[in-house]
C-alpha cells in the first residue's frame, strides 16, 4: 500500500501507544506558542517612540499626563517606566530601585512558559525514541515467537514493530523541531525586548536625575 494512500488515523493506530503523548506535546506546544505570540503582539510596542512621548511630558513637568500615557498602554515597559515616574522627585537610587522592583514582576510575565517549549521539544524526541524501542521490542518478540516454533520469520511478522518504530520517531521529530525553533525565536525576541526596556529605563532615570 502506498504511503500517500494510508489515512492519518491508520498511521496513528500503527504508531502504537506512544504516539498519544507525542501528540499531546504537540498540542501543548502549539497552545503555548500561540499564547505567547498574542501576548507579545500586545506587549511589544515601539519603546523609543513611547519613551520620547513620556520624556516630552516630563520636560514640561506634566507628571499626570506622563502617567496617563503609561496607564493607557498597559504593557510591561509602561508599567516599569511608570514605577520610575512615580518616584520622579526622589533620589536616583530610589528611582532605580522602583524600576528594578517593577521589572522583577514584569519581566517574568514576558518569559512565562518559554522554557516549557524547550522541555516539550526534548520530551517529544525522548518519547519518539521510546516508541522506537518499543517497536523494536515488538519485532524481536515476533522473531522469538517464530523461532520457538521453528518457523521461518516473514517480513509481515516484523512489519508492525517496524512501523511503530518508524512512525513514533518521525512523529517525535515533527513535533520537536518546530517546538525547538519556536522556543529559540520567542527567546530571542523576548531577550531583545527586555534589552530595549533596560535601555529605556536607564534613559528615563538619567533624565529624571539631571
Amino acid at each position: 500500500m502506498a504511503i500517500d494512500k494510508i489515512s492519518f488515523w491508520q498511521l496513528i493506530r500503527d504508531a502504537g501507544i506512544m504516539i498519544w503523548p507525542v501528540l499531546f506535546c504537540s498540542i501543548v506546544a502549539l497552545a503555548i506558542f500561540l499564547e505567547k505570540m498574542l501576548f507579545l503582539k500586545k506587549s511589544c510596542i515601539d519603546i523609543q517612540e513611547f519613551l520620547d512621548r513620556i520624556l516630552e511630558k516630563m520636560k514640561r513637568h506634566e507628571i499626570k499626563e506622563a502617567l496617563e500615557i503609561c496607564d493607557s498602554s498597559k504593557t510591561p515597559v509602561a508599567n516599569i517606566l511608570k514605577a520610575g515616574i512615580l518616584k520622579y522627585d526622589r533620589p536616583k537610587e530610589q528611582i532605580t530601585q522602583a524600576i528594578l522592583d517593577a521589572s522583577m514582576y514584569e519581566v517574568p510575565r514576558l518569559e512565562k512558559n518559554i522554557l516549557a517549549l524547550n522541555v516539550l521539544a526534548n520530551t517529544a524526541v525522548m518519547l519518539g525514541l521510546l516508541g522506537t524501542a518499543l517497536g523494536l521490542f515488538t519485532s524481536f518478540k515476533a522473531i522469538q515467537a517464530k523461532a520457538s516454533l521453528f518457523q521461518a520469520v516473514m517480513l509481515g511478522d516484523l512489519s508492525a514493530g517496524i512501523w511503530q518504530a518508524l512512525l513514533t520517531t518521525i512523529a517525535g521529530l515533527i513535533v520537536a523541531i518546530p517546538a525547538f525553533l519556536a522556543y529559540n525565536y520567542l527567546a530571542s525576541r523576548i531577550s531583545s525586548h527586555i534589552s530595549d526596556i533596560e535601555k529605556a529605563s536607564t534613559e528615563l532615570v538619567n533624565s529624571l536625575t539631571e
